[in-house]
């Protein structure tokens, strides 16, 4: 049986706007189930706490549970990779950090690319640290503690949460500027303990672990690690106030396995803009020091490409090696 030309056409163009409505349809209907958010760090720690603000919010707007799910080891490689390896449907997500970053130069061996193989989605925020010094350190400012570190070069010892984290890198990077020498001991349970008995003297830690100790004056803070002061700690000056173009923040995301629809990743980024500019939610993250940053999906490629870079070189020159 044969159609007429012009009968033919418009069945085509029907079945063209037919499919493209269906596409349209599946767009805006994201999410239909569960999306698990895959945090790579504990239970209680900053990444998963943030994740769990997020994911309670993001089920409350979008009508469907946003599941956490800690796949935790080798520094964050394990549930990184586990997201790496999913489905590009946008029901698998990373919440990504500084770590991420940091690890594609610390890890001479991974199974994955972070910046190919993961999709940038979404900025959350960015997280200050403090440089705080045990009292027994004759030191009030950063100028001080330089001088008095170069009197005493192999003598003050810095904690950190283990050889390649946060707090090692950014130590690492302040002495790289300073041209001191400090003696990394790496901490697995925790350096709080020995940094208030003065068995290390210094360390680059967050503000929350951080904060009590220097309000009762059993820790004193010399600098914050950001570009601008924090909010928390509004009296304390930055680092880069004495060491010109010093800057160090964590900060937090979301990422995707590589092709994910952009339709969804769109979605994703407009909701997360929306919950980290929740007044309530910033009075949250206020409280883990962490400011709200959103970015679109390019600009925080860029971002994360960048840091990358950046700490690369870092652990480049200090030679930081893996525990």
């Amino acid at each position: 049986m044969k159609f007429p030309r012009r009968t033919f056409l418009r069945a085509a163009a029907g079945a063209a706007a037919l499919s493209c409505a269906s596409r349209n349809a599946r767009a805006q209907a994201y999410p239909t189930r569960p999306v698990r958010i895959i945090a790579p760090f504990p239970a209680g720690q900053a990444t998963d706490t943030i994740a769990r603000f997020i994911a309670q919010s993001l089920s409350e707007r979008l009508g469907q549970p946003f599941v956490i799910e800690n796949r935790t080891g080798a520094g964050g490689n394990i549930g990184t990779e586990s997201v790496v390896r999913a489905a590009p449907d946008g029901y698998t997500l990373l919440l990504v950090s500084l770590s991420n970053a940091v690890n594609a130069t610390l890890y001479k061996r991974l199974n994955f690319n972070f910046i190919r193989e993961i999709a940038p989605v979404a900025s959350i925020g960015g997280a200050t640290y403090v440089m705080v010094v045990n009292p027994s350190v004759p030191a009030r400012t950063v100028p001080e503690f330089i001088a008095y570190a170069r009197a005493n070069p192999g003598k003050i010892n810095m904690g950190s949460s283990g050889s390649g984290s946060v707090s090692h890198v950014f130590g690492e990077r302040f002495q790289m500027m300073t041209g001191i020498k400090l003696v990394h001991v790496p901490y697995r349970g925790g350096y709080v303990t020995d940094l208030l008995s003065g068995q290390v003297q210094v360390v680059f830690g967050t503000i929350p672990t951080c904060i009590q100790y220097i309000r009762s004056g059993m820790l004193r803070a010399l600098a914050v690690t950001t570009a601008a002061r924090s909010d928390v700690l509004p009296d304390v000056p930055t680092v880069a106030e004495f060491v010109p173009g010093y800057e160090a923040s964590q900060w937090y995301g979301v990422g995707a396995p590589k092709e994910t629809p952009a339709e969804v990743i769109d979605t994703l980024n407009k909701e997360i803009n929306a919950v980290v500019a929740d007044p309530n939610i910033k009075a949250r993250f206020a409280d883990l020091g962490v400011d709200a940053t959103p970015m679109t999906p390019v600009a925080f490629g860029k971002f994360i490409a960048d840091e990358t870079e950046s700490w690369g070189k870092v652990i480049q020159a200090a030679n930081i090696k893996v525990d």
